[in-house]
């Protein structure tokens, strides 16, 4: 309505209020999070949920006062309430699906929040574009329909399962500031979620930026009339929602975080593309959706917002996964308050960065490229920092895009508490494909001569990869690789060991080492024995010479990791396991 209508609110510029008016909406969340964090934890989660949406519908009679009334003021301060609204939803909708869903059910459960948010932001959007626009009666339209839908929201709500408190003994602090820095000094104290954390406010950063960008974007640049601006959010809306499933797909029900850096390279990508298409020189002024679309560069630009917004979901579900599942049950939802109010803090500072860019008259397709460019840097910093993410993103991608990786008994690997994995060696990238496979972080026991030349041994450092010698090569490091082993094995950790000793020349399995009982012995845990099939000529393997020299002409073939019934420590031979590797082999 700004855009279009022209109007002044504020006496403030209509492209600069546009992003002021996102900014407005964002400002509940910097204020009030740490306070709504408390009370999700504090008090029963369906009950809150209940006064939330009741209050939503009173917000939405004040909406209908504004539109019918054209009153762009009271309309601005609907906006900040309905920030203020979402400030107090926004830590129970997350924190309550732990409590409801299980571990296997957590991404899915994202996933669909994820997409039914923009699902709902499209619909929202549709409606409203089109409801606006009837004759006189648009506004009186769009009013009755608002309210309606705040009902329906409010008696859906009612059929939300109880979720009890998590921490009755909270005391709420009203005065804002002080909870807030002391909530995120707590989260800073797990730096995996913190940065985490940081990587979802960098989305907001960027989705905020885009999304106050289109409406400019359409009008200034593109020449196009106000339905193009629908057509694009809808997509952009559909694009995250895509992804956003897509994740659960991708990643086996389990959290990937490998899919995290994916999303991060297409946001890029496709950002960059915008800025790459430039200003097009259409030939006609106010273009209708289907003139735009029959312009190769219209299809081309569509393209780019709906792939940006699927690698957009790439990248936002398994970080909201990653925070849910390793913060704490008592202070989850104040975890996830912290993660708004930060998130808060990034779109506020995305609208004030718009506001002085176009302040100083910087061209849209420019401002592509630096939301492209500043994409690329924070993402390098945030996998510098916790280089999981990448390592993750590698084996994924080895497993599921050069290779296709079917798993057979996954469930057989316990989700809690330490255990010993045993595989068949039959190439060189066998640890990936396994760590692909097992969810949980798995410390590998491998040769050092794997470890030659600066890009393998800082991948396999950052993997916490235990080198091995043999007792001849190196006696001292033979003892540390098992003190190490045993070490993590008692803090509870996966490790996983070939007994082999080395990578197979024909295919066979060669007999097992002794090592496995060594290890046994200082830590007697349950041991999986595990079976890697369809490597065996594989680019990585030794068939037909040495491994990395032949061509690779198995891409994405089919691969599969059989995981065998768990063997108790004091059944666990070596001749034993090598005999149920071999029975899976066949």
């Amino acid at each position: 309505m700004i855009t279009f209508k022209s109007a002044t609110v504020f006496g403030i510029d209509p492209s600069q209020m546009v992003a002021a008016a996102s900014g407005l909406f964002i400002l509940p969340f910097f204020l009030f999070s740490a306070t709504s964090g408390q009370i999700a934890d504090k008090f029963e989660k369906s009950r809150i949920i209940h006064i939330i949406k009741l209050a939503e519908v009173g917000i939405m009679c004040l909406a209908a006062i504004g539109f019918v009334t054209q009153h762009f003021e009271l309309l601005m301060i609907v906006l900040f309430l309905m920030g203020l609204h979402s400030t107090f939803f926004g830590p129970i909708k997350y924190g309550i699906l732990p409590q409801h869903l299980t571990e296997e059910q957590l991404v899915g459960g994202n996933a669909l929040i994820e997409a039914g948010t923009f699902l709902a932001i499209l619909l929202g959007t549709i409606a409203g574009g089109s409801l606006i626009t009837i004759d006189s009666h648009g506004p009186a339209i769009v009013s009755f329909a608002l309210i309606v839908v705040a009902l329906f929201g409010f008696i859906a709500s009612l059929r939300i399962p109880k979720a009890p408190a998590v921490d009755k003994d909270i005391v709420i602090n009203i005065n804002p500031l002080k909870p807030t820095v002391e909530i995120i000094k707590f989260t800073q104290k797990n730096r995996s979620v913190f940065l985490s954390v940081l990587g979802v406010s960098w989305f907001w950063f960027f989705g905020a930026s885009i999304l106050s960008l289109l409406p400019p974007y359409c009008r200034d640049v593109l020449r196009t009339n106000s339905s193009v601006i629908t057509l694009f959010i809808a997509v952009f809306s559909v694009g995250i929602g895509i992804g956003s499933l897509l994740c659960e797909r991708l990643s086996h029900g389990g959290l990937e975080l490998g899919l995290v850096p994916l999303g991060s390279i297409g946001m890029s990508l496709f950002t960059f593309d915008l800025f790459l298409i430039g200003s097009p020189d259409f030939y006609l002024d106010s273009m209708t959706i289907s003139q735009f679309l029959s312009e190769i560069t219209g299809v081309r630009i569509l393209f780019d917002l709906l792939a940006l917004a699927v690698f957009s979901g790439f990248f936002i579900v398994p970080l909201y996964t990653f925070i849910q599942e390793k913060s704490a049950i008592t202070h989850r939802s104040r975890v996830i308050a912290a993660n708004n109010i930060i998130n808060a803090f990034f779109m506020v500072t995305a609208s004030l960065l718009l506001m002085l860019l176009f302040h100083y008259k910087v061209f849209i397709s420019q401002i592509f490229l630096i939301l492209a460019v500043l994409n690329g840097a924070v993402a390098l910093y945030i996998y510098t920092l916790l280089p999981e993410f990448l390592i993750r993103f590698l084996i994924w991608t080895i497993a599921n895009l050069m290779y296709r990786l079917r798993v057979v008994g996954i469930e057989r690997v316990p989700k809690v508490g330490p255990a010993l994995l045993v595989c068949n060696h039959v190439s060189f990238i066998d640890w990936m494909i396994i760590g692909a496979a097992v969810k949980r972080p798995v410390r590998f026991i491998m040769d050092h001569n794997f470890a030659k030349g600066w890009v393998a041994k800082t991948l396999l450092k950052q993997a916490k990869v235990i080198l091995i010698a043999t007792k001849k090569e190196d006696p001292e490091m033979m003892r540390l690789a098992f003190e190490k082993a045993a070490k993590e094995l008692s803090e509870g950790e996966i490790v996983c060991i070939f007994p082999e000793g080395k990578i197979t020349y024909d295919g066979t399995l060669n007999p097992f080492r002794p090592g496995v009982e060594i290890l046994l012995r200082q830590t007697p845990v349950p041991v999986i024995p595990l079976a890697l099939k369809g490597m065996w000529g594989s680019f990585f393997s030794r068939k037909g010479g040495r491994a990395f020299s032949k061509r690779n002409n198995r891409f994405w073939s089919r691969i599969v990791l059989e995981v065998g019934e768990l063997v108790p420590p004091q059944n666990a031979s070596a001749s034993y396991l090598q005999e149920c590797v071999s029975k899976m082999l066949v």
